[in-house]
């Protein structure tokens, strides 16, 4: 495949931003590692509340104080003058500012926060103000930044568009259309969305042809333009393994041993199946421990009352955060992961488990079965019994583990950063021939 030249490319960095990781920003993260593979110039735009009157040294050290909280300003009322003269800002268009990367800050506490950009631009509250003029007008918030990006990449779908980019938005499933009940989203406001972003005409890119069919169903005007490009997982630091030290702190913090647990990952909300998970594994009696590491969601409610029955059983473990290194180091020495997910666009953690070498239990819902291919042990993830009896058989059928750690690894392979850097270029592609011919 012939490489584009190198570009100027531009993501949001919303959910890099937030206090802890989402599948979303490992998405994010990677695409910057595979378009700097890519030798294009990478910007990240941020809307943390800096602004221009700052000076140029105080952006940056209230960028990285932000960077993980992202705190921003309350909205104010219709009533009040700030309410209008923001509206009028909105309708104006917003200019970004770079915040300089001077090394003033010490970034070595921020590495598992940061993409690999070469410039880091805000815009004062971007995504807020963005939310509430869509909702306001039905329009996109535009946005001005010097020496633009040639392609905008949004790593999720959000009202907004960069002036002279091409504007590319990655819709990673329809799961609140779908499945509505699983989840909080505002459905109305959430339909409008995709549906103005799809009546565009311009390039979506999304990370499975589950999510592609799920996407065309839906919205027949992205049957052209929609775009695979299935992700992958590289992390600088993904052969961790910890030291002796390490090891035995986790044993006490968590009380489990190597191969004696099995994991899940994933936040508490409904669409993962973590109630109907503990409530298979409650009903199956093996001397293996569950450890769920996910964050709480929403509408968790009866999830979180059956992962505190497991707890108090003594037979659930349960963390809502854990820094990436020591994340990795728990799946590496996990049984399996058991991932009976209701809905995935694509399913991060099953490619983090292949390549951690563990045998994954999980559904065939949504991009998963792309993403496992024939490397998982597949059940249904509607049917507590067919869960229990794949519970059983990872905990007891060493034959089938060690062949499906074989196969992990091997099903791996096909989502390289290299493949995932090649799907992008040929989005890109194609984005910048179609706009040619505009």
């Amino acid at each position: 495949m012939n490489q584009l030249s190198s570009l100027r490319i531009g993501i949001d960095g919303f959910n890099l931003s937030l206090p802890r990781g989402t599948g979303v920003a490992t998405y994010a993260r990677n695409l910057t590692y595979a378009l700097k593979l890519l030798n294009h110039d990478v910007d990240a735009l941020y809307g943390m509340d800096i602004t221009e009157k700052m000076a140029p040294t105080l952006r940056e050290v209230m960028f990285f104080d932000r960077l993980g909280g992202n705190i921003q300003p309350r909205s104010s009322s219709p009533l009040r003058p700030k309410w209008w003269k923001n509206t009028i800002q909105d309708a104006a268009g917003r200019t970004a500012i770079e915040v300089p990367m001077t090394g003033h800050v010490d970034r070595r506490l921020f590495v598992e926060n940061l993409p690999q950009a070469d410039r880091i631009l805000n815009v004062w509250n971007l995504f807020h103000r963005a939310q509430a003029y869509y909702r306001l007008t039905g329009q996109f918030l535009r946005v001005n930044i010097p020496d633009p990006p040639a392609i905008m990449h949004w790593t999720y779908p959000f009202p907004i568009s960069v002036n002279k980019s091409i504007n590319i938005y990655t819709i990673h499933d329809l799961v609140p259309l779908r499945l509505p009940t699983t989840t909080a989203d505002n459905k109305k406001y959430y339909y409008n969305l995709i549906r103005d972003i799809c009546r565009k005409q311009g390039p979506i890119c999304t990370v499975s042809e589950a999510s592609r069919q799920e996407i065309n169903k839906f919205f027949p005007d992205s049957k052209e333009n929609t775009y695979v490009a299935y992700p992958s997982v590289s992390d600088p630091k993904k052969n961790y393994t910890g030291s002796e030290y390490e090891k035995n702190e986790l044993h006490n913090m968590f009380g489990i041993s190597a191969g004696e647990y099995f994991i899940f990952i994933g936040a508490l909300e409904p669409k993962k199946n973590i109630y109907r998970l503990v409530e298979s594994f409650l009903s199956y009696n093996t001397s293996r421990k569950l450890l769920i590491v996910g964050a709480a969601g929403w509408k968790n409610r009866p999830i979180v009352r059956i992962i505190k029955k497991g707890v108090d059983a003594g037979r659930v473990v349960y963390s809502d955060y854990l820094p990436r290194p020591v994340l990795r180091f728990l799946l590496k020495n996990a049984r399996a992961l058991l991932f009976p997910s209701i809905a995935e666009g694509f399913g991060l953690p099953v490619l983090e488990a292949f390549q951690a070498g563990i045998p994954v239990m999980c559904s065939a819902e949504g991009g998963l079965k792309e993403v496992c291919g024939n490397a998982a042990l597949i059940v249904d993830a509607f049917d507590t019994e067919s869960i229990i009896r794949g519970i059983s058989r990872m905990d007891n059928d060493d034959s089938l583990c060690n062949s499906l750690t074989k196969n992990g690894t091997e099903q791996a392979g096909q989502f390289s950063i290299n493949k995932f850097s090649d799907g992008i270029s040929e989005m890109y592609r194609e984005a910048l021939r179609k706009n040619a011919q505009k």
